[in-house]
């Protein structure tokens, strides 16, 4: 009897610690613009010892196959999990990646570089639009674009060495 309340109130401690882990990567990726339940997948995964399957995150969180699916895929592009073999099971199973500065490092690398370089574009065409508009207040405007080209010109210089600063 002694011995099943010890379990009980390991497992009860165990999952006392995952809500909260779940809870903490839901935010932290909320802040990233991504979904509820990609935060979900990571908080489980990171606080799993074994690699799970995608049928077992499913179950554990009571997300649909489609969140589930859809969550891996985007965890996998941002190389946050990766797949592990399990002797005896076709299925793909998940871990997450832990190296945290390697997970920022290819966000900045990946997702945030990617639409820097499309900024210049963006601008331009701000440009051109405000030329083409001698209605619009051209001061004020003017003045946010110069902000803009101002900060994708120090994030082109900034980020690719904060992302190699990460990889170290």
């Amino acid at each position: 009897m002694q011995v099943e309340n010890k379990v009980q109130k390991i497992n009860n401690e165990e999952s006392k610690l995952e809500v909260e882990s779940i809870d903490f990567f839901v935010r932290m990726m909320s802040i990233l613009g991504l979904p509820r339940s990609v935060g979900e997948i990571y908080g489980t995964l990171y606080f799993t010892e074994s690699p799970l399957s995608m049928d077992e995150i499913s179950t554990r969180l009571s997300i649909s196959m489609g969140s589930t699916s859809q969550g891996l895929k985007t965890l996998r592009s941002l190389k946050a999990i990766r797949t592990s073999y399990v002797k005896g099971d076709r299925k793909d199973h998940y871990i997450a990646e832990t190296e945290f500065r390697r997970l920022f490092s290819n966000f900045i690398k990946e997702d945030i570089l990617p639409h820097l370089d499309s900024a210049a574009d963006r601008i331009s065409r701000m440009e051109k639009h405000l030329i083409a508009n001698p209605d619009i207040n051209e001061e004020f405007y003017t003045t946010r674009i110069e902000k803009l080209k101002r900060l994708t010109k120090a994030g082109r210089k900034l980020l690719p060495a904060l992302a190699g600063l990460l990889k170290i």
